[in-house]
């Protein structure tokens, strides 16, 4: 007999699944913590944040999440949640027993297709790491075709917090990017998919949108039309409720392949909007670039709560979250990152229009308007299984070797998290000058004077492979110094440092 459950109700069904199975397995493990964060901000997006605090010593985690409702923005919450907690534990075991070895030592033992090559991860440009340095190196799987290899320290971690023998750093500062999690009967393959997802939106964005928006405008109004036109009007009822609350949302393009990368700011705001949230910007990837602009928005009405939140006034979290708040004063602030740490206090203390000239210089860039026909030209329309949206993303990647660390398999493990490493996909290029071939080749098409085709001051050399540096027609220099002077004060857009540590050390 056919199923009468409404597609509505089994969606339904299947985030309350997964934040059940999410909760058990985070309460199972240590104490979990949830809270709203919508009232933090003035748009109404449900946004829900979570906490979890190990048994005994150790290191605690955050999730965020937000939604069209708060179960959705609960399951995103705990899933984000989930992804740090569920693999520290395998992560930490398998930095513990780290190999340490060269890149060329490893390459004779294994040979090419069992170790990465570090040039292949996006180093820092004048990274004096070679073939002869010594790292620390753990196992990974390829994913299509589950063998093993060894893939530096640094690429597998997620934060600084779990430490190799040799300490993180040796590489580049280990970063979240390429974190997933699952949940059910197809929890890894779940996993795999979030995190390539998020490799993809990182490299899509990475020099072209805060400090290097290139300022292509969707016109996502016609998009919401055409939507609804078709019986979708999710997008519209979006964008309605962000412009009831004062705000005008300005959607712009990234990329379009290997999957449509698009990010939302404001360009407008309502007496009474907390200062900080007028620096919010909100990212999303996927293959049906619709879905992508809808996840933006709600993202960048996220990011406005989760921004107020964490670094504005501590009174309103001690009115709106008491009971976090007495929790989290009783948690290590930790080591923090300077810089971070140093311009996020800054911004606290700016009023709205201050944040808004550290902004604008950015958010205000117009180059053209992107067309709904040209959006969709590289979308692949629905919404798909986990393991249907995992497959397209694979052949979107053809070419690219696909690595994965995970807490272990989803059969007999309710929750699964991975860490998706996907040598040559660029990440973090103005926050920790990490360039590869695939900026270098954006920014030289674009004759942007950030890369060099000479050496010079204030330059240094981009760090690639002999084969990537045939393709690219000789050796490039990044210009740090004019790096430097273009993120300016935007600095807050891209690295922050813990929620909270600036008014906890007194700093703001």
């Amino acid at each position: 007999m056919a199923s009468s459950e409404s597609p509505a109700a089994g969606l339904a069904a299947g985030l309350a699944a997964a934040a059940a199975a999410y909760a058990a397995a985070l309460r199972a493990s240590g104490e979990l913590t949830e809270w709203s964060l919508t009232g933090y901000d003035t748009t109404g997006v449900p946004v829900v944040a979570t906490a979890w605090d190990p048994p005994g010593a150790g290191a605690d985690a955050h999730g965020v999440g937000y939604g069209a409702d708060e179960l959705e923005a609960r399951v995103g919450a705990l899933g984000e949640l989930a992804e740090r907690v569920a693999l520290a534990p395998r992560l930490g075991g398998l930095l513990a027993a780290a190999r340490r070895a060269s890149h060329a030592q490893l390459l004779a033992e294994v040979g090419a297709g069992g170790v990465v090559d570090p040039l292949e991860l996006v180093l820092p440009a004048g990274s004096s790491v070679t073939a002869d340095t010594e790292l620390d190196w753990v196992p990974a799987v390829r994913w299509r075709t589950g063998e093993t290899v060894l893939v530096p320290a640094d690429a597998a971690a997620f934060d600084g917090s779990l430490r190799s023998p040799g300490g993180p750093g040796q590489l580049f500062t280990p970063v979240s990017n390429g974190l997933g999690a699952g949940a059910g009967r197809d929890a890894l393959v779940r996993a795999v998919g979030h995190g390539l997802l998020e490799l993809l939106q990182r490299d899509g964005d990475t020099v072209s949108f805060k400090a290097l928006d290139t300022g292509e405008v969707v016109d996502v109004d016609a998009l919401a039309s055409q939507l609804a036109a078709d019986g979708d009007d999710g997008l519209a009822a979006v964008l309605a409720q962000l412009r009831a609350a004062g705000t005008e949302p300005v959607v712009k393009l990234a990329a379009s392949t290997p999957v449509p990368v698009v990010f939302c700011h404001g360009s407008a705001e309502a007496p009474g909007t907390p200062p900080l949230a007028v620096g919010a910007v909100g990212e999303a990837a996927h293959p049906d670039a619709a879905l992508a602009v809808r996840k933006a928005l709600l993202e960048h009405a996220a990011s406005r709560a989760r921004r107020v939140f964490a670094f504005g006034p501590v009174e309103d979290v001690e009115r709106l979250s008491p009971d976090y708040w007495a929790r989290e004063q009783r948690r290590p602030v930790g080591e923090q990152e300077e810089r971070a740490l140093r311009e996020a206090a800054a911004w606290a203390r700016l009023d709205v229009a201050g944040v808004r000239a550290a902004v604008e210089p950015a958010f205000s860039r117009r180059s053209r308007t992107v067309s709904v026909p040209e959006l969709l030209a590289a979308s692949s329309p629905g919404e798909r299984s986990p393991a249907d949206l995992l497959e397209l993303l694979l052949e979107r990647l053809e070419g690219f070797d696909v690595l994965v660390v995970s807490s272990g398999p989803s059969d007999g493990a309710e929750v699964v998290s991975a860490k998706v490493v996907v040598p040559g996909l660029e990440v973090e290029t103005l926050s920790y000058g990490r360039i590869g071939e695939r900026v270098a080749r954006r920014l030289l098409d674009r004759e942007d004077p950030l890369v060099r085709r000479s050496d010079g001051p204030g330059r240094l050399p981009v760090r690639l492979t002999a084969a990537a540096t045939e393709r690219l027609g000789g050796p490039v220099w990044w210009d740090a110094e004019r790096a430097a002077a273009v993120l300016g004060s935007l600095y807050p857009l891209y690295r922050e440092p813990r929620r909270h540590a600036p008014q906890r050390l007194g700093l703001a």
